[in-house]
């Protein structure tokens, strides 16, 4: 069963020091981090002096400073948040480790699933804290479907089917998204969204035993909009997967990029007894989920509000993704003060990992394989 009461938050507030002033950090993580009574925003580094002068000015950040070393080592940071490209992570998690600090990374974790494994141990061994921005998992929308699956409001699982498609990733890309095309950045549909999704379904219903999958690049070359160059992409832009669950219900999903319409999330789930339904209109974005259900025979289904005790947040007007964000927030403060373990970890994201090199490798090996994780 999900742990419904809103999370308690220590009297003494984490101090918080931001490495990569981008555009997430200030859509979505200093929002939710202001919410929360339990945080203060104190020290930001970016490579761009001037983008932390500018960010720390506009939302009061007592600390901008010049270096890496000085934000993990700062005294008034509790908890570093790693907010820039996903192949600068691991510089920064290993100074935030190295410097004693609980750390915070954005998914993907790094670009090598070795790596990330070499992270989780290294900060098991120095004893901090360590968490992964796989935050869709703690929306309340998730955690509510996932204890109605528990209790058997469909009675036993048949079949769990997951369609997501994204205008996001597709022929033309902003400058700032350039560093997304390379394969070896592991910043493109499959690692991104892939692995945000996946994580919803495995960490509420459970990991499949095999899969199988087929990756197809339609889209073999991207312009940056910014400065009109071309750059090669090999990366895929279709994603198929099937499987099947230790008790033989089934898996099958589906990812697209670059959708030019009608892009989202849909969630079917089907049991012996009824059907659940989870869908939102955008995939990343201010909408938020909508649960729908039915039992018994030719029913139609019904929309399924969220009961209140889900959300932990107090009163705010936070779009869908950002509250999801504001929910790992909440948890982290749990998991402080109580020593619990609600928010998503190093060891999730290395699962994760070793999710996509099963898909990777199925894809290329044209078979089903085995997923040891």
């Amino acid at each position: 069963m999900t742990v419904s009461a809103t999370p308690a938050v220590s009297v003494n507030k984490i101090r918080v020091g931001i490495v990569g002033a981008g555009t997430w950090a200030e859509y979505g993580h200093i929002p939710s981090l202001a919410l929360l009574p339990g945080f203060e925003l104190t020290a930001v580094y970016s490579r761009s002096a001037d983008k932390a002068q500018a960010l720390a000015a506009r939302h009061g950040i007592a600390h901008p400073v010049t270096s890496l070393q000085a934000l993990v080592e700062h005294p008034e940071v509790d908890l570093v948040l790693v907010l820039n490209q996903a192949p600068q992570h691991e510089a920064a998690i290993r100074a935030a480790i190295a410097a004693g600090k609980d750390v915070y990374s954005e998914w993907p974790l790094t670009t090598s699933t070795a790596v990330s494994a070499e992270l989780a141990a290294l900060a098991a061994q120095a004893g901090v804290r360590h968490i992964v921005g796989l935050q869709r998992r703690l929306s309340p929308s998730y955690r509510y479907m996932s204890d109605l699956l528990a209790e058997g409001y469909i009675g036993e699982l048949r079949s769990v089917r997951m369609h997501v498609s994204v205008d996001a990733f597709g022929a033309r890309r902003m400058g700032y998204l350039a560093y997304t095309v390379p394969t070896e950045n592991f910043s493109d549909l499959l690692p991104i969204f892939g692995g945000h999704f996946l994580d919803i379904l495995f960490r509420h219903f459970g990991f499949p035993r095999t899969l199988s999958a087929l990756t197809a690049n339609q889209i073999k070359q991207v312009t940056i909009v910014d400065t009109g160059e071309t750059l090669p992409r090999t990366n895929p832009d279709q994603v198929l997967v099937t499987g099947t669950f230790a008790n033989g219900a089934v898996l099958t999903v589906q990812l697209e990029a670059g959708k030019r319409n009608n892009a989202g999330v849909q969630i079917d789930l089907t049991g012996t007894e009824g059907d659940l339904r989870i869908t939102n209109a955008t995939s990343f974005g201010p909408s938020v989920n909508l649960i729908e259900g039915a039992r018994g025979d030719a029913q139609p289904l019904q929309a399924l509000p969220v009961p209140a005790q889900y959300d932990w947040l107090p009163a705010h007007a936070l779009g869908g993704s950002v509250a999801e964000l504001a929910h790992l927030y909440a948890a982290y403060a749990r998991d402080v003060q109580d020593g619990t373990q609600l928010a998503p970890t190093f060891l999730d994201a290395v699962r994760m990992h070793a999710v996509i090199d099963a898909i990777i490798a199925s894809d290329r090996s044209g078979s089903r394989v085995d997923l040891n994780v």
